[in-house]
């Protein structure tokens, strides 16, 4: 698979950019990878609120519900 780049710019202060140039560190890899936990999280966090919102309307089950279940399968076996 042949995955194109895509080109950003930010400003940053130029005392940050001094104190970048005395870090071994590849700031685009380390950018890049911020990035992309970033967009994961906010995807996440749509998919919670999505299902959220649909289990919002759905009534929940009567208290002792689980228990009857799991002691009517017990009881099958």
């Amino acid at each position: 698979m042949i995955c194109t780049m895509e080109v950003i710019s930010i400003r940053i202060p130029r005392r940050l950019k001094e104190m970048m140039r005395e870090v071994d560190i590849d700031w685009s890899e380390e950018i890049r990878r911020f990035i992309e936990a970033k967009v994961k999280e906010h995807r996440r966090r749509v998919v919670v609120e999505e299902v959220e919102n649909m289990l919002a309307g759905v009534k929940g089950a009567e208290r002792g519900t689980s228990e009857r279940y799991v002691g009517e399968d017990r009881d099958s076996n």
